[in-house]
């Protein structure tokens, strides 16, 4: 319960940081920013473990690509909404 409690953080803090990043506004909420966190952690990992060629792991650079991979997802996002 505790590794869900930390990942939904992580997230949120991924997600708050990439709108910070990516100039712009983004008319989302605390969940949305959340929901943004924890799919670029997703694809950020994936990404990663590409590139790395290791496994999924918890490492330092997992917290980057995560910040990667939300930044990746709020383009994509902001690309379906102008269509």
């Amino acid at each position: 319960m505790l590794a869900l409690i930390l990942f939904l953080v992580m997230g949120l803090v991924v997600g708050l940081l990439a709108r910070l990043v990516v100039p712009g506004r983004d008319p989302m909420g605390l969940i949305g920013t959340l929901v943004l966190g924890v799919v670029g952690s997703y694809v950020g990992g994936t990404l990663g473990s590409v590139v790395s060629g290791s496994e999924l792991e918890v490492r330092p650079t997992t917290f980057l690509w995560s910040l990667v991979g939300a930044v990746i997802a709020l383009l994509v996002l902001r690309l379906v909404r102008r269509r």
